[in-house]
């Protein structure tokens, strides 16, 4: 990966309200670290599940859907049965047609709905209650749309040690 300022050394993200500046970064941030690293990951590769651990497709459909999810908790509206089912669909190509790029436009999408959210909470929502799932588990605004961002992070993290690892072993 080519050596750059990261996403947050480069200011402030237009139209993004100031204390949502860091969910944009690291959503921005993950996006283009994915798209690096996915370059011409090959497809065969995609649900090689190394040590047993999930695999690079598995990751690639999380990662898209909790962005999702979670910013569907945050705008207070419950799931969908399409996203129900993208739900239990991870870390499988039931298919048999997805590739590599399919999973990776998709993220970017996700990534780029997730942004003009954020362009469109006002901070004054921020605290506001936010029940997630069946449960209506308690959280708030910012508890969500900053879990999203964690949550790409860490999963993006896993993603490319399984990439290197599958790329590298032939596992």
């Amino acid at each position: 990966m080519t050596q750059k300022t990261e996403v947050w050394q480069r200011g402030p993200i237009p139209e993004i309200p100031p204390l949502l500046q860091p969910v944009a970064h690291a959503l921005l941030q993950a996006r283009e670290e994915l798209n690096e690293y996915l370059n011409q990951f090959p497809d065969e590769l995609l649900w090689v599940r190394p040590a047993g651990m999930a695999s690079a497709g598995f990751h690639l459909q999380h990662l898209s859907g909790v962005l999702d999810r979670v910013f569907t908790y945050a705008r207070a509206e419950s799931l969908s049965d399409e996203q129900f089912r993208h739900l239990n669909a991870e870390g499988h190509d039931s298919t048999g047609k997805l590739s590599t790029l399919m999973l990776v436009e998709r993220f970017n999408l996700q990534v780029n709905q997730a942004l003009k959210q954020l362009t469109e909470t006002a901070e004054s929502t921020l605290t506001a209650y936010r029940g997630v799932g069946r449960a209506g588990l308690p959280s708030t605004v910012i508890g969500l749309l900053f879990h999203a961002a964690e949550h790409t992070m860490r999963h993006l993290g896993q993603l490319m040690v399984t990439v290197a690892v599958v790329r590298n072993n032939g596992v």
